[in-house]
């Protein structure tokens, strides 16, 4: 297999796996929001520990993701190019 290809497909999983984090970070952050509003006492609420990944890093994490896999997709287009 070409190394063009490889850095290819791994750019293309490298954002789809972006998309998806940015996405759940999306979901949680909808998720935590709706179930404050659904509290009486927000005291209630931050007492209680939340066992999911906090919203702003799971799309800060989608957006380097998305950037490297970019970019390794441009680099494997640039080595088809080449070669």
């Amino acid at each position: 297999m070409s190394e063009w290809l490889i850095l290819i497909i791994i750019g293309v999983i490298f954002i789809v796996l972006g998309v998806s984090g940015i996405l759940w970070g999306i979901r949680e952050e909808k998720r935590i929001f709706e179930e404050l509003s659904k509290k009486p006492d927000l005291r209630e609420f931050t007492q209680k520990h939340i066992e999911t990944p906090q919203p702003g890093a799971l799309k800060i994490g989608g957006r380097i993701a998305i950037a490297l896999g970019v970019l390794l997709l441009v680099v494997g287009i640039i080595l088809w190019g080449v070669g």
